[in-house]
């Protein structure tokens, strides 16, 4: 691909759980979207959805891969359909792509290996291990990796490393708290001087609050490569892991998150359209949304080309 891609105002689709929940997946516990991988009764939802982002005005569209990896399955008790579960989401994206006849990008969504929102702080080749395993799979498929919501350096260091070893380009994105630092307490600044390297089409903020975008806009500024975000639209400005809710309420939460996160219902796409006006006029060129938007939040994304 053209490592320029990003240069120039490009739209990313939305959210894929929340949005797959609400038109009739029923997930199974922490596997949470990628039940619908699993399921061939599903299989269909995944390339509508990528189809109606598609449809909506999206450049890229993303794996549905973000909880097909190693530690999910485990949880859940299907371990032995890694291989299944992580080919099928990159076979629907393709499919969704073939059926659109437009000429978009497929991102492998690589996620951080273990719990979201939190620093893995497993040993290296632990990490190192599950990022190939998933990485392997999705590779063949894919234009470029999207590394999906990154709470360190370390892992972003070492899912880079094991990227190079396939030969595809990167889009980082790195998670936010709301002072602006990775949950690992590095800042956008500290990851790119220690970490960037040549296969590095841009840097987001990935699944954080148009609030935190907006705090870290200034910082995005003034990096070297593109940059933009996918914003989440949580009523929460930050989002931990589930097991560190309501431990009652651990089934109904891995089934939903947003029990414990919340969501805003009033956050329209027009809402989300003034908010990436104003992004893009302080220079990012990569937006789209990830958990709680939809196609219509990325359809008025759309008008902003």
């Amino acid at each position: 691909m053209n490592k320029d891609f990003f240069n120039q105002l490009r739209i990313l689709d939305g959210g894929m759980g929340q949005e797959l929940h609400a038109r009739g997946l029923i997930s199974k516990g922490t596997l949470w979207s990628a039940s619908a991988n699993l399921e061939k009764k599903f299989h269909n939802l995944v390339i509508e959805l990528h189809l109606s982002y598609i449809d909506s005005g999206a450049d890229v569209i993303v794996t549905n891969t973000f909880s097909a990896r190693r530690v999910r399955l485990i949880q859940n008790k299907v371990n032995d359909y890694f291989g299944y579960i992580n080919e099928q989401a990159c076979l629907l994206a393709i499919k969704a792509k073939e059926k659109s006849k437009k000429n978009i990008l497929i991102a492998g969504s690589l996620p951080s290996q273990s719990d979201t929102y939190v620093e893995d702080k497993r040993s290296f080749k632990e990490i190192e291990k599950d990022f190939y395993d998933q990485a392997e799979i999705i590779s063949p498929y894919v234009d470029f990796f999207y590394l999906d919501v990154i709470s360190s350096g370390k892992e972003l260091d070492i899912a880079s490393n094991v990227i190079a070893k396939f030969k595809k380009h990167i889009l980082v994105g790195i998670h936010l708290k709301k002072n602006c630092l990775l949950p690992s307490g590095e800042s956008i600044s500290q990851v790119i001087k220690k970490y960037k390297n040549e296969n590095w089409l841009g840097l987001i903020c990935a699944c954080v609050s148009p609030e935190i975008v907006n705090n870290s806009i200034d910082e995005l500024s003034k990096i070297s490569i593109p940059f933009g975000y996918k914003a989440n639209l949580w009523e929460i400005d930050e989002p931990g892991p589930v097991q560190t809710f309501n431990t009652a309420k651990y089934d109904e939460i891995g089934t939903n998150p947003n029990i414990a996160f919340g969501k805003r219902d009033n956050y329209s796409p027009k809402l989300f359209y003034n908010f990436s006006k104003k992004m893009i006029d302080k220079g990012a060129t990569i937006i789209g949304g990830c958990c709680e938007t939809t196609p219509n939040h990325i359809k008025e994304l759309s008008k902003l080309r």
